[in-house]
């Protein structure tokens, strides 16, 4: 999950090379929750610390490129319990359209005096909440609850990949974080993410939309590799193309691939890593009406055995899925 989610995801690097749809059954939405249990890397894939909803105040908006932007608020309470890769509900106090919140992911927390105090908000201008966003001043409130969803799993690599489209680069400013600084989030317990290396492959239309790389600018052990469709700025191409030579240079045992952005590059990040049989997950970029698991509107079709399949939320169960177990073609 990135920044903003909403029928129109934002635009970053489109593929073609989709998998044909898996012939299967329809089957309807079950309550069964026992995907939600099983294990990923070191920790449960579901987590116990509960939401909380409180009001949090806008500290500073900056510019990261075109139409994309970053926002701090300060909640020293939610700040001190999200992990990478969980998400949050936003919406305007004093105002009823849009009515529902809407879902962002952790940029990342920043910190006063050793301790999380606040978080930071990427988001793509794409719908009302995000308008409204764009407009924001410092002192203004905004309605926040969370944390939501599972995040990324605790894990250690030789070599992590991250594979970013548009907005989808970032939740990978805390996990680089996390990986290559042994920045804490969330209890004091969690392992987190530990990578020897690691790399950010961060593909764009053009390069106006490229995101100023700033705030990942004292990761000097991060690789960033940077690509657009129309050649505008590193390589001319698809993150695809930067990724297959990574793969083939290691060892499969040796590496993680995590990816969030447009939902066909995903998918091909997924199919390539199935080729090259490296682990990867994937953050679904949803639309969501609740954000607590009650509407059903985020579920997506997931793999639980051998030929069987069941509908998860994304808000729960998800956004972070092991990307091969998504049947990728029916998500339209």
């Amino acid at each position: 999950m990135a920044g903003a989610l909403s029928k129109r995801s934002p635009r970053g690097v489109n593929h073609s090379g989709a998998s044909a749809e898996a012939e299967r059954p329809r089957h309807p939405i079950s309550n069964d929750v026992e995907f939600a249990d099983r294990k990923v890397g070191k920790r449960m894939i579901s987590e116990s610390t509960c939401a909380m909803q409180c009001r949090a105040k806008v500290i500073s908006l900056a510019t990261l490129s075109q139409e994309n932007y970053r926002v701090r608020l300060e909640c020293p309470e939610l700040a001190q319990v999200i992990l990478p890769g969980q998400f949050f509900m936003l919406r305007s106090p004093d105002r009823t359209d849009p009515l529902l919140g809407r879902p962002f992911a952790l940029y990342d927390t920043y910190l006063e005096n050793g301790k999380p105090v606040g978080i930071d908000v990427g988001f793509h201008v794409v719908g009302k909440m995000t308008a409204l966003l764009e407009d924001v001043q410092p002192g203004q409130n905004l309605e926040i609850w969370g944390p939501l969803g599972n995040g990324f799993p605790e894990l250690e690599t030789k070599h992590l990949i991250q594979v970013a489209g548009g907005i989808g680069y970032t939740p990978f400013v805390a996990v680089s974080r996390e990986a290559l600084l042994q920045k804490k989030y969330g209890q004091t317990q969690r392992t987190g993410i530990r990578a020897e290396r690691a790399s950010l492959i961060y593909g764009v239309r053009s390069a106006c939309f490229q995101a100023n790389m700033d705030d990942l600018s004292d990761l000097n052990e991060l690789d960033i590799q940077i690509c657009t469709e129309d050649g505008t700025a590193g390589h001319h191409g698809l993150v695809t193309d930067l990724l297959k030579p990574l793969l083939e240079s290691g060892s499969a045992d040796d590496q993680v691939v995590l990816t969030c952005g447009p939902l066909r590059m995903m998918q091909a990040v997924s199919e390539l890593c199935s080729k090259y049989d490296v682990r990867c997950w994937a953050s679904l970029e949803t639309p969501m009406a609740c954000g607590f698991g009650a509407c059903f509107s985020c579920v997506v079709p997931i793999k639980t055995g051998e030929g069987s399949w069941d509908y998860r939320r994304s808000c729960v169960e998800g956004p972070v899925f092991p990307a091969k177990d998504i049947l990728w073609g029916d998500i339209s």
